[in-house]
């Protein structure tokens, strides 16, 4: 299963993104959807609601969250 990606989508980083003081784990929602959906535009946000960071990501730096049970497993997180 293939998750697609959507505009306002819960998403966690994947990886390190030490330039923006950005760690694997960390919590944004997608605000653009880029290059016909080859990137998003993800800002970051503290419990305050203030924006900290707002980076472009391709799919295989973010994966999204989810809050209800998939009918289907989804795919393995690449290493």
């Amino acid at each position: 299963m293939t998750t697609t990606i959507k505009l306002l989508d819960a998403v966690a980083l994947t990886v390190d993104i030490p330039e923006y003081k950005l760690w694997r784990g960390q919590v944004g929602t997608v605000v653009e959807i880029l290059a016909g959906g080859a990137a998003f535009e993800v800002e970051f946000c503290d419990r305050e609601g203030r924006t900290y960071e707002s980076v472009g990501l391709r799919p295989d730096q973010i994966m999204v969250l989810h809050y209800e049970p998939l009918t289907t497993p989804a795919p393995p997180a690449s290493p």
